[in-house]
């Protein structure tokens, strides 16, 4: 596998609230706490970063398997300034294998023409801006429950112990159809008690109920109108082990109904 280092360090497993494509360029409360959290990891930093994003939600499952992936610009109507970002970090074909071998007898797809979209890369300008550390996607397939996702994070847990960083990027609260588009726009009732569920949740350890989310809270449904962003937080969930410190990097509600919030076991 790739390496950008010697020596190998278990890694941690870390969730990151994405929000808008925007964050790729700003400078807030949040990317300047991605900054600081990837400014420690680097003390003892990953040989690869394995990342599972909302925006790469397909019918099964498949791994990106190209030494070079290209930047997905997967948007629109945002500044031109957006679109010319690149974030070029290699890939790693070497890992790719590596998760399609522990993900077996599941059927992978090694996709050799993917790049990495803005799920990714949006977080990683902040959290390892020289782009320097290999970087590998896995999809999420749409047509499975909420327990196959964190039984795959079960089965990939080896991986931190192998040097490999997981990250899922998606949103804990994720309701377009509700945004306020205005930057100091209170957070909605339904979207902080949804939230802080899930706080209460991950605090206590209780893995069942974060799997069963539709039953968190009685307007679950407004939080997670469909479980692409949920979802890498269960790959997440999955890679925890035992003794694990759990650490939350950054939280809060954007825009009345993203939220932001991201933690890490490590």
């Amino acid at each position: 596998m790739n390496s950008v280092t010697a020596t190998t360090y278990p890694q941690p497993a870390v969730f990151f609230g994405h929000g808008s494509p925007m964050n790729t360029l700003k400078h807030n409360r949040h990317t300047d706490a991605w900054a600081s959290f990837g400014r420690q990891t680097l003390q003892h930093p990953p040989s690869a970063v394995l990342c599972i994003s909302a925006h790469w939600y397909i019918y099964g499952t498949a791994v990106t398997a190209t030494a070079a992936p290209h930047t997905i610009h997967d948007f629109g109507g945002f500044p031109q300034t957006l679109y010319e970002v690149e974030y070029a970090a290699p890939g790693s074909p070497e890992l790719a294998q590596r998760i399609a071998e522990l993900l077996s007898p599941l059927a992978v797809t090694l996709d050799r023409n993917r790049g990495l979209d803005h799920g990714v890369w949006s977080v990683l300008a902040h959290v390892f801006p020289r782009a320097e550390i290999p970087v590998v996607q896995l999809s999420i397939d749409g047509t499975k429950p909420p327990l196959f996702h964190f039984q795959l994070g079960r089965k990939l847990a080896a991986l931190r112990d192998e040097g490999v960083l997981i990250m899922g990027s998606g949103n804990t609260v994720h309701n377009l159809r509700t945004v306020n588009w205005y930057d100091d726009a209170p957070p909605y009732d339904w979207a902080l008690r949804f939230d802080e569920r899930v706080r209460e949740c991950l605090v206590n350890g209780d893995h069942t109920s974060l799997i069963d989310y539709e039953r968190l809270d009685p307007r679950a449904l407004l939080a997670v109108p469909t479980p692409d962003h949920y979802s890498p937080l269960l790959y997440v969930l999955g890679a925890s082990q035992p003794g694990d410190d759990l650490r939350f990097i950054t939280e809060g509600i954007e825009l009345g109904s993203i939220s932001m919030l991201a933690f890490a076991f490590s």
